[in-house]
């Protein structure tokens, strides 16, 4: 199995790609810590991973707190001894709002569940990489942190410094055995859809052009096999990317 062994911390793991990859890491041998804010979601998840064989524990977490986050990597250690793959996933939409609709409490949500929560888990999983020379990042971005008409004006500038971040982290600790990539998927059939509540029509009418464009839609289980890839060995020349998974969306 390519994750043997290994203990992953995952984010958003309740639902969507998050449950994806964490239910396809514990296939592969991993011990895997089910993070959602929605913990009786997160449990139903990590009882389905231990009915078929795998080792998983559930903890919720609100990443969008420090606190959660402390608790969430510190429950890990607790419960498994060390983290071995960090994988960043939970992540809110907003409402296609374009710079001049934005109000500061919409702003400020969206860059803490999608920016900030990187960072800190990030921060906190460091030493424990860094002692054992070796640690695995995976942040789910977006194609919206690549292009400026996939979302509005705060979900896209928040999955850019996503985009950002792991550039410097994996370039930063590439000495230390450490890599940081990005997923960057187009559209995928998840739940993020109801993190929306009141479309910015100027917002939506503006982004329409880009979205016509997309191919089809993509499954979880699609961008978990990536996920996979980049958790194992396999991968291991690999850091510091950006590996864009849309069906052709962006290549246009």
């Amino acid at each position: 199995m390519r994750l043997h062994n290994k203990v992953a911390v995952v984010t958003g793991a309740a639902s969507g790609m998050g449950k994806a990859i964490a239910v396809l890491y514990a296939k592969e041998g991993a011990k895997v810590v089910v993070a959602d804010i929605h913990l009786e979601a997160a449990e139903t998840v990590a009882g389905d991973i231990k009915a078929g064989g795998g080792e998983a524990i559930a903890v919720q977490a609100n990443v969008a707190n420090e606190s959660d986050i402390q608790n969430l990597i510190d429950s890990t250690v607790n419960t498994y001894g060390t983290v071995d793959i960090l994988v960043n996933n939970a992540g809110i939409m907003d409402n296609f709002e374009p710079a001049g609709d934005i109000e500061d409490e919409s702003w400020e949500r969206v860059l803490a569940v999608n920016t900030t929560s990187v960072m800190r888990a990030t921060r906190k999983v460091l030493p424990i990489f860094l002692e054992k020379q070796q640690g695995v990042i995976i942040n789910v971005a977006s194609v919206g942190g690549l292009f400026g008409a996939r979302a509005g004006a705060a979900y896209t500038a928040s999955k850019h410094a996503v985009i950002g971040f792991t550039k410097n982290t994996g370039f930063m600790y590439a000495a230390k055995g450490i890599r940081c990539n990005a997923i960057a998927p187009g559209g995928v059939e998840t739940n993020i859809g109801s993190t929306m509540t009141h479309i910015n029509p100027f917002g939506m009418e503006r982004t329409q052009p880009g979205m016509a464009l997309n191919p089809r839609m993509g499954q979880p289980a699609e961008i978990a096999q990536l996920a996979l890839f980049l958790a194992s060995e396999e991968a291991g020349f690999v850091n510091g990317a950006v590996i864009t998974a849309d069906g052709g969306w962006t290549a246009y």
